[in-house]
């Protein structure tokens, strides 16, 4: 079934409708190879360079110390080393820019008010979502302030003219997050308000949204919502093309939306995708060791999948921005 292309957005730019376009053509005859990244150091991406010698097509940064309500005082080290770590990636993120690859941002975003340690999870924090969706409460003003400041780390990538998948609230079905403990309601309500404020008053018309969880009661709506995904993570060297899971993530919604792997550990098999004329029209392969080392996906597989002509690695890309 052709894929649905027109961005969710009016206003989209034409950087967006390329975009759009190209992975809705790709969907069931390729699919870009993806991995994201944590650090300045880009470890992940020169890890893939030297054992395939080739670079993927996607990227993914991560913005959590990007978030403005980080408690120093309160913390303890695993923290601040993933804080410390991840300062500056957005300079990374435009290097990649540079190159034309195509970039996904992910934001493990610390609760606006209160927390400790990584408060991005729903354990180290009190803030309650659902209250912060009441126009004028503490929560609510924090949760604006944040999402401000956020837009205006996204704005010059707007006025470059630069496509972002913009996969906010990830796994929102899961109550790990603080945007998902309080349940499908108030997800639904942080991605409807998010993509009204950036649209409609930031106008970020670079961005694709980019929906992250197969529960069809937390879907938020064909409206808001330019691409769907979901996040996995298979047993150690189980190389298939998570056709179940991909048949599972399309019943949110019917309209034939683009589909992607949002995150996964074990990378999926380019032989079996191209063998089911696969619709995944990418996916991100997580750091650390899912990516690091072989525990998860021998480089012999990973090799196995950057060689095959069903993934677009990087130098397979065509110009899209």
């Amino acid at each position: 079934m052709e894929k649905i292309i027109t961005p969710c957005n009016p206003h989209a730019l034409p950087c967006v409708h390329r975009m759009m376009a190209y992975l809705g053509e790709l969907s069931g005859k390729g699919i870009l190879t993806g991995q994201h990244t944590k650090t300045r150091g880009v470890e992940e991406l020169h890890r893939i360079e030297e054992i395939t010698g080739k670079q993927p097509a996607l990227l993914g940064f991560e913005l959590l110390s990007y978030s403005p309500n980080i408690n120093y005082l309160d913390t303890d080290d695993e923290c601040m080393e993933e804080v410390a770590g991840n300062y500056g990636t957005l300079r990374q993120a435009w290097e990649w820019v540079r190159q034309k690859g195509v970039v996904t941002l992910t934001w493990h975003w610390f609760s606006p008010l209160g927390g400790r340690s990584k408060a991005f999870y729903a354990e180290n924090t009190d803030f309650n979502a659902t209250t912060a969706l009441v126009e004028g409460t503490p929560e609510n003003k924090a949760l604006l302030q944040d999402m401000d400041m956020m837009a205006a780390l996204l704005r010059p990538f707007c006025e470059a003219g630069v496509p972002i998948l913009w996969r906010p609230f990830h796994e929102g079905d899961g109550n790990w997050f603080w945007w998902g403990k309080q349940g499908a309601e108030t997800v639904k309500g942080l991605w409807r308000l998010m993509y009204d404020r950036y649209t409609n008053l930031h106008r970020l018309d670079n961005l694709i949204w980019v929906w992250n969880s197969p529960v069809p009661g937390c879907y938020p709506g064909d409206d808001v919502v330019d691409i769907i995904s979901r996040d996995m993570y298979p047993p150690k060297h189980e190389h298939t093309a998570q056709s179940d899971k991909l048949a599972e993530l399309k019943q949110i919604t019917a309209q034939p939306k683009i589909t992607l792997i949002g995150e996964i550990g074990t990378i999926p098999s380019a032989a079996a995708l191209a063998e089911e004329k696969s619709e995944w029209v990418s996916y991100m392969t997580w750091c650390d060791d899912f990516c690091l080392t072989e525990e998860f996906t021998t480089n012999d597989a990973l090799r196995a999948m950057y060689d095959h002509p069903w993934a677009i690695t990087r130098d397979k890309l065509p110009e899209l921005y």
